[in-house]
C-alpha cells in the first residue's frame, strides 16, 4: 500500500535546529494535504503544521515563526525545518498524509512511525 517514513530527529540543545523529513512510498497516485503532528510524553497528539499539494502552509500558534513546513511533490516528501528549539518542543513527531489516492483509486489516511526530537542541554 502506502508507507510514510520519517527521519531527522535527534538530541539538540535549546536554540538549535533540526530538519525532519518524511518520504511517502508505495502505490501512490496523488497526495493532498500533508501534515506534521507531535506527541509529548503524557500529552495528546497535536497538530503542528499542514501543507497542501499547492504549497499553502498553516501552523499551530506555538510554532509560528520557528517551524517551516515544505514539500517536494516530485519526491513525495514533506519537510519540517525546526529552528530556535525549546525544551517544550520535545516530542515524537509524526508525519501524516490524510488523503492519499492510490493507483487503485482507494483513499487512505496514512501515518508514519514517528521520529523523536529531544531538546535538552
Amino acid at each position: 500500500q502506502v508507507q510514510l517514513v520519517e527521519s531527522g530527529g535527534g538530541l539538540v540543545q535549546p536554540g538549535g535546529s533540526l530538519r525532519l523529513s518524511c518520504v511517502a512510498s508505495g502505490s501512490i497516485f496523488s497526495i493532498d494535504t500533508m501534515a506534521w503532528y507531535r506527541q509529548a510524553p503524557g500529552k495528546q497528539r497535536e497538530l503542528v503544521a499542514t501543507i497542501t499539494n499547492g504549497g499553502r502552509a498553516n501552523y499551530a500558534d506555538p510554532v509560528k515563526g520557528r517551524f517551516t513546513i515544505s514539500r517536494d511533490n516530485t519526491k513525495n516528501t514533506v519537510y519540517l525545518q525546526i529552528d530556535s528549539l525549546k525544551p517544550e518542543d520535545t516530542a515524537v513527531y509524526f508525519c501524516n498524509a490524510g488523503n492519499v489516492l492510490t493507483t487503485a483509486r482507494v483513499r487512505l489516511n496514512v501515518w508514519g512511525q514517528g521520529t523523536q526530537v529531544t531538546v535538552s542541554s
